[in-house]
């Protein structure tokens, strides 16, 4: 089989180059009111595409709750915003039963859905709201599923949840629990827009111009995607090199022993990465690869994602701490100790 040419599984050329078509409207329409922060839109779609969640760290203005919108509109799905603050309570976002009464005059609890009934949901300042209520997701964003009193009531599909943190004020929250952590695929940080981007942000945002968007997708296209994407072709050896690269993050090797802890991590890490990091390198070097029109991923695919999954899942110590050290130098580190090992 050749790779470079032929459509993945059982998708044919002319649906994969029609899905790759529409990712690329809907990058271009995105660009319509997202001003830059061109990896920031393509990691955020990739996460959509391979069925993940978003973690998006940034400080207040930055456009993170407008571009979650904008995707909503231009790929047609249902959006709610839940705005977690401390006296949230689960049923707040899950929904929960009401007592109705019926037209003949009997009464019987009917569940009225929360805002988790959406295809996309962005949890604004999530770590404001108590762990109680942060576990009431952890069903959802696994499980696709919530659960009030003895029912259980499926979620829209496709589903996501886009979660934002704000790094300034850090009084009065509640950090999300390692295990939360896990459940997002990618962890983004949004940084300031350069300075002709922003320029061009006060062009566009103190005019009268106005913006037309045209949706370019649908759920049902996502779906598709999504299968798509996990039957993108990845060779062995790339497999392999995304399991090697979370597996030199542990500071527990097991039977291989403490020879084989690379130092630096020996050194600055508390904690490694578990498999499901694997799972999403892989997921997502087989997204980024479609987004780039390929059919098969590669290793560079791997290192490209390597950064967003893998940086909330390192757990730092106390001497990197000190010494300035944090998960994107460790991940730095990483790649370049894979990398030079005799395969």
């Amino acid at each position: 089989m050749n790779q470079a040419t032929e459509a993945p599984g059982q998708v044919n050329r002319e649906q994969f180059e029609a899905l790759t078509g529409r990712i690329a409207a809907v990058r271009r329409e995105v660009g319509k009111v997202i001003v830059g922060q061109t990896d920031i839109v393509e990691q955020v779609l990739l996460c959509i595409l391979a069925g993940g969640h978003g973690l998006m760290m940034g400080v207040p203005g930055l456009a993170k709750t407008l571009l979650v919108s904008t995707l909503a509109r231009v790929l047609h799905l249902s959006f709610k915003r839940i705005q977690f603050t401390p006296d949230l309570m689960p049923s707040d976002i899950t929904g929960s039963d009401i007592l109705e009464e019926q037209a003949d005059g009997t009464r019987r609890f009917v569940f009225l859905q929360g805002p988790l009934f959406a295809n996309m949901v962005l949890a604004d300042e999530i770590n404001r709201t108590p762990p109680k209520t942060q576990a009431a997701l952890l069903e959802a964003m696994q499980e696709h599923r919530v659960t009030v009193g003895r029912s259980t009531y499926p979620l829209k599909e496709p589903f996501f949840v886009l979660a934002t943190q704000n790094p300034i004020e850090q009084e009065g929250t509640y950090p999300l629990p390692e295990a939360q952590q896990d459940r997002f695929m990618f962890f983004l940080h949004v940084r300031y827009p350069e300075v002709d981007e922003e320029v061009e942000v006060m062009n566009r945002t103190t005019s009268r111009r106005a913006v037309s968007l045209e949706p370019q997708m649908s759920g049902d296209d996502i779906l598709q995607v999504q299968h798509l994407v996990r039957e993108v072709l990845i060779a062995e050896h790339v497999t392999r090199y995304a399991v090697d690269l979370v597996r030199a993050s542990r500071t527990d090797r097991g039977q291989e022993g403490d020879s084989a802890i690379p130092e630096f991590v020996r050194r600055y890490l508390q904690w490694g990465a578990g498999p499901r990091a694997a799972q999403y390198l892989i997921l997502g070097a087989k997204g980024r690869a479609l987004l780039q029109g390929h059919t098969h991923a590669s290793v560079e695919d791997v290192d490209a994602v390597a950064y967003p999954v893998l940086r909330h899942r390192l757990i730092v110590n106390f001497a990197a701490e000190a010494e300035g050290v944090d998960s994107g130098e460790i991940i730095r580190q990483l790649l370049e100790h894979v990398k030079s090992r005799p395969r």
